[in-house]
C-alpha cells in the first residue's frame, strides 16, 4: 500500500481550512500559532503514517500550498541465479 506525506507552505497558506474538509484520511488540522501573516495555517498531523498521497487537499488548495509526496513501495527485485554471474 502506498504511503504519503504533504508539505503546507505555512507562509502562503491562509488557513481557509478547504484542504482539511476534503482529507479522507483526518490527518491534516489547523495550527494554533499564527504566520507571520496572522493566519492559522494548515499542518499534516500524521503520526500513524495514514497519509495515502491521494493529493485531494493540493486540488482544491486556492492558493497552491500543498505539496504532496507519494511513496510508492517497490516490488522486489529477482534473485539474480548465481549460474548467470558465471557465464563471460
Amino acid at each position: 500500500m502506498a504511503t504519503g506525506r504533504i508539505v503546507i507552505d505555512l507562509e502562503r497558506c491562509k488557513g481557509c481550512d478547504i484542504c482539511r474538509e476534503a482529507c479522507p484520511q483526518e490527518v491534516i488540522v489547523l495550527a494554533e500559532q499564527l504566520n507571520s501573516k496572522g493566519y492559522r495555517p494548515a499542518l499534516l498531523v500524521d503520526p500513524h503514517h495514514n497519509c495515502t498521497g491521494c493529493a485531494l487537499c493540493a486540488v482544491v488548495c486556492p492558493d497552491g500550498c500543498i505539496t504532496v509526496y507519494k511513496d510508492i513501495p517497490q516490488k522486489p527485485s529477482r534473485p539474480v541465479r548465481e549460474e548467470a554471474l558465471t557465464h563471460v
